[in-house]
């Protein structure tokens, strides 16, 4: 009896070690996901950012599906970061800051319902989080903030000619025009 108290309280004060390191991901929104990719990139603890579709009903989109607003999509990005090196939580901080979440239409200069602000929390922890994050973030905006938050159903990685496009298409006049502008005023450089 005393030996399995001891392995139960063994597994217990372990559990938090055990989980040390583990990846973590982060779903969210904000227009162009080749720009918000190329933005979460560059920021301490991301791993890695897959270019995506998530938040609406039809599976395994297109890209020409998505664009043409007919899937209920948002082009958006899962970010895979070490929570020993960054939280969720000033991931969310970050997303307020690198777009104007207050316009229901999209995100500068691509409008249309692919385009929308929005995260995808996956569980009650992030929703949590996520609500106050935004909450936090209202008072740098005089209109209301319109990012969709949304339940992650199921994230759908993009074609692969999305992934990375910053990177390997830097001389690309929507990479050079956009991209590289939003970069820049957000403190970072293009990839």
């Amino acid at each position: 009896m005393k030996r399995t108290i001891l392995t139960a309280l063994c597994a217990l004060a372990l559990t938090p070690l055990l989980r040390a390191g583990e990846t973590r991901t982060a779903v969210l929104g904000a227009g162009c996901f080749w720009c918000v990719e190329a933005i979460y990139e560059q920021l301490p603890g991301v791993e890695k950012v897959v270019s995506g579709y998530a938040g609406g009903d039809k599976a395994d989109p297109t890209y020409e599906e998505v664009t043409a607003g007919k899937t209920g999509h948002v082009e958006a990005v899962k970010i895979y970061f070490d929570p020993d090196k960054t939280s969720y939580r000033k991931l969310i901080d970050y997303f307020w800051t690198t777009h104007d979440p207050t316009n229901a239409k999209g995100v500068e200069p691509d409008f249309g319902p692919s385009y929308r602000s929005a995260v995808f929390p996956e569980n009650d922890e992030q929703m949590r989080e996520v609500k106050a994050s935004k909450g936090a973030s209202q008072k740098n905006y005089d209109k209301p903030i319109e990012t969709i938050i949304k339940p992650l159903e199921k994230f759908y990685p993009a074609e692969d000619y999305h992934q990375d496009y910053a990177k390997k298409n830097p001389n690309n006049p929507y990479v050079r025009g956009v991209t590289g502008p939003r970069l820049r005023k957000l403190g970072l450089k293009l990839p």
